[in-house]
């Protein structure tokens, strides 16, 4: 709870407590063992001539120590935990890198199983978490290279909605790895969003639609709309949003120039911030479109809270629409709700003709998919400038 306190309490209040922290944890360390702080609120403990065994012992002995622990500040007490990571160290351990490497794993890990925990490292169980520390070093080198690239789909009308005019176009992320070979946002977005890079990332898109693709008002060209995807931990980041305004308005753009996805989970997740993201930036003439939707659990009762402008349908349903009774049955009801609520409902993933016919007649207002068009490198966009 390092960042509660530094948020709430200030930052004075922050130090107090590592200061603190430090010193509980010197209580129940060996006079032999080496204890440091490492950064942040992360600290490493060597326990040298320490069997696997008593190792486990004492990381116990510390977390009930951290867990039992209050932090007082002024007049509030709060209570704090940890997370923590245990890797052997053999004559087989390759190198210092190897070891803190294995350390950070074992601690990300007992962070997803639930916090407040011991994890011991076992190199069977998380190759994943080591193919995405892999990705942060390598999209570090790839923002420094400037080898992230922009592609474009078309969102196109459907069914009663054949005469709405205005183009709309989703952006999409790829990256060209070291050899020139493109790589798909599935292998690479789930390691940026848990060590923290989509900000970033997120910033460099929205630079590049603003500096080459979006409408701008006066510029002769009928309007169309540009949609951008927005992480979760981009609605998260105060910062962002304050990037995003600054940005806004430096830019003369056309009333729905702009439209921003964030993913149903994202959304669900974080309502407060994403309610009052969305609203400051519709303020500002930005729509917003809720993607994925119908994976989540409780849909439809969000929707009075979210000030969204479309509702994308999840593929998951889509492709199956013509072949399955429950998912054409989700489809029609996320349409009828849509039109109850004036939300536009957009379906992805079509694939087929037969797809596109039964989606128009369900009543969904858009399609986007490989048989509406693939998508294409964003040097090719109709109004790039």
């Amino acid at each position: 709870q390092f960042k509660l306190v530094n948020d709430t309490c200030g930052h004075p209040a922050g130090d107090q407590l590592l200061k603190q922290i430090t010193g509980v944890l010197q209580s129940r360390v060996r006079s032999g063992d080496t204890l440091a702080r490492l950064g942040g609120d992360e600290f490493g403990i060597l326990l040298q001539s320490c069997s696997l065994d008593q190792a486990l012992r004492i990381a116990e002995s510390l977390r009930q120590a951290i867990r039992d622990f209050r932090f007082i500040w002024q007049d509030g007490v709060l209570e704090v935990g940890a997370s923590i990571g245990i890797v052997e160290i053999s004559s087989e351990t390759p190198t210092v890198a190897n070891v803190m490497s294995a350390a950070d794993v074992a601690c990300y890990a007992a962070k997803d199983l639930g916090r407040n925990r011991v994890q011991l490292y076992k190199p069977d169980d998380v190759p994943e978490r080591h193919r995405e520390m892999h990705w942060v070093s390598k999209l570090a080198r790839a923002c420094d290279e400037s080898r992230f690239e922009i592609f474009y789909q078309p969102i196109v009308p459907i069914g009663a909605n054949v005469l709405e005019h205005r183009e709309h176009f989703e952006l999409m992320l790829r990256l060209r790895d070291e050899s020139g070979l493109l790589v798909t946002p599935a292998e690479f977005i789930p390691a940026a969003e848990r060590y923290n890079v989509m900000p970033t990332i997120d910033r460099w898109v929205v630079r590049q639609a603003l500096d080459r693709l979006v409408h701008r008002s006066g510029s002769g060209v009928k309007p169309f709309t540009i949609a951008v995807n927005l992480s979760g931990t981009s609605l998260n980041d105060e910062r962002f949003l304050e990037y995003l305004i600054a940005e806004l308005s430096g830019n003369e753009l056309a009333a729905g120039a702009m439209c921003f996805e964030i993913t149903e989970t994202a959304a669900i997740a974080n309502l407060g911030n994403v309610v009052y993201f969305m609203r400051e930036l519709k303020s500002r003439g930005c729509h917003f479109a809720l993607d994925d939707f119908g994976s989540g659990l409780s849909s439809f009762m969000y929707l009075k809270t979210l000030p969204v402008d479309y509702l994308k349908i999840d593929g998951q349903f889509v492709e199956n629409v013509t072949r399955d009774r429950v998912d054409r049955s989700m489809v029609e009801a996320i349409s009828q709700v849509g039109r109850a609520m004036g939300i536009q409902t957009i379906a992805e993933r079509v694939e087929s003709p037969e797809v596109l016919a039964e989606l128009a007649r369900l009543g969904i207002g858009f399609a986007q998919g490989f048989y509406i068009a693939e998508p294409r490198s964003a040097q090719e966009f109709p109004y790039l400038r």
